[in-house]
């Protein structure tokens, strides 16, 4: 029975990291520059979600683009960035992570942020097919 729930605990431990990391990171992408160059990160980079309650609760986790652009800066002095800087999830964490686990619900509501987003940061690009399916390079010393 121990063994049972630990297995069971440590996988819901992973998936939820990694829902976490879906929605911290949905749609966006670094430029590629070529030659398996990236631009840097910036705080575009990665979805916030300026809500008060579920920011005291996850000690700022939801200043996402913060913690990328400061990995120095302790989680609980990270800062918000304005929507212009950065993108702005609709909800708080807890509510996005439930919405991310029915697909159609989540793509309804997410899809056009990101392509609000693509439009603004990168009207350049006008093919996103091989951001999305994975055909780019790796960044250069990625391995």
């Amino acid at each position: 029975v121990g063994l049972g729930l630990f297995v069971f605990q440590a996988f819901i431990a992973v998936w939820q990291l990694e829902l976490t990391n879906y929605i911290e990171h949905y749609g966006l992408s670094r430029k590629h520059l070529g030659d398996g160059r990236y631009e840097p990160v910036r705080p575009r980079h990665s979805w916030n979600a300026s809500h008060t309650a579920t920011n005291w609760l996850l000690i700022n986790l939801q200043r996402h683009s913060d913690h990328h652009t400061r990995p120095d800066r302790r989680f609980p002095l990270l800062q918000t960035y304005a929507e212009d800087e950065a993108p702005q999830l609709p909800l708080g964490y807890p509510a996005m992570t439930m919405l991310a686990m029915i697909p159609p619900l989540w793509r309804r509501r997410m899809n056009p942020r990101v392509r609000a987003w693509r439009k603004r940061f990168y009207p350049e690009i006008t093919d996103w097919t091989p951001y999305a399916t994975g055909t780019l390079p790796l960044p250069r010393n990625a391995l």
